[in-house]
């Protein structure tokens, strides 16, 4: 999820659940050690629960970024061990890493050594030619071993020579009975499910037997489904709307904007809102075409979303502008 899961898209994410543990977009070692950490790191309060993703093979630097983000207020430090991208293959840490259990498990030994808060990890059911009944449970043993509690598995594995990234996400074939193996095998660690989740049914029907599931591309899509995260899996009582988020998200949207932060760089985030429903192409235009424009504010979020209400789609959406002129 580079580039996708930044401050303002979890921001965004979080009006629509007060309880999903959100995840950054991954951030290496080396860049939170020398580069603009305010930029890769900062956030909102409202974020919380938030953890920090990071990619990287070397323990001290590692140990080093992990104090880094516990210090910024990160509740929790993922090792990512999953990404397949030319980037990751070429500083040998992502996916490849699920070659070099050994390297993974004293990469998390000295992560938990240098914080207080939950180091977890991240990663595929193998790669290549790996068996992944050997080379994921040996990755897990290995951490476990450490003391690591808590694994997301992306339930494939990663062809890191013949496959795009994107193919990566898409053609080698799901595994779910494997994850469920392995939380047979290990009923003591929490074990999440990630991989082909395209929806909350789909999220709840899987996750049965196993300790929580992560959405990643099926959120950030179709954001809206994220409304029934707490009414499906933490007993709230009513999902939460569209039409109620895009409220939430306001002030947070004009603090930005106060700022100098670009219209853009929030409304991004948002283009696959109302998909399915009338007036979503209007929607998605108008934030595309006119967010992008230099002064641009909250009034063009406001005709984006009068398109989706006058298509008959929604609840009435409170015209701001009329509300400042009054």
């Amino acid at each position: 999820m580079m580039d996708w899961t930044d401050r303002h898209c979890r921001a965004f994410h979080r009006t629509f659940s007060a309880h999903a543990l959100l995840y950054s977009e991954m951030v290496t070692a080396l860049a939170v050690l020398h580069g603009d950490r305010d930029r890769l790191l900062g956030f909102d309060g409202a974020e919380h629960p938030v953890a920090l993703q990071l990619g990287g093979a070397e323990p001290l630097q590692l140990a080093q970024a992990a104090r880094i983000g516990a210090e910024f207020g990160y509740d929790e430090i993922n090792l990512n061990v999953g990404c397949p991208s030319d980037r990751v293959q070429s500083g040998r840490f992502g996916a490849c890493l699920m070659r070099e259990p050994h390297l993974v498990a004293d990469c998390v030994a000295a992560m938990q050594a240098a914080v207080l808060v939950p180091v977890t990890v991240k990663c595929r059911l193998g790669v290549d030619d790996q068996d992944p009944e050997e080379s994921l449970f040996n990755l897990v043993e290995a951490c476990a071993q450490v003391g690591v509690q808590t694994f997301v598995v992306h339930a494939r594995k990663a062809w890191l020579k013949g496959l795009s990234p994107r193919e990566n996400r898409d053609v080698p074939p799901l595994d779910y009975g494997l994850v469920r193996q392995l939380k047979a095998a290990q009923p003591h660690l929490a074990i999440h499910l990630n991989g082909g989740l395209e929806d909350l049914e789909a999220a709840k029907h899987h996750s049965v037997g196993l300790d929580g599931v992560m959405l990643g591309r099926a959120a950030y899509h179709r954001p809206e489904c994220l409304g029934a995260v707490d009414a499906t899996f933490f007993g709230a009582a009513e999902p939460v709307t569209a039409e109620a988020a895009l409220e939430r998200y306001r002030p947070y949207m004009a603090a930005q904007l106060a700022d100098g932060t670009p219209l853009a760089a929030m409304t991004r985030h948002m283009l696959g809102l109302f998909q399915g429903r009338r007036g979503a192409r209007a929607f998605r235009r108008i934030l595309t075409v006119e967010a992008v424009k230099p002064g641009a504010g909250l009034e063009v979020l406001d005709r984006a979303v009068a398109e989706v209400e006058s298509a008959g789609s929604g609840a009435p959406f409170r015209d701001h502008a009329a509300e400042a002129v009054a």
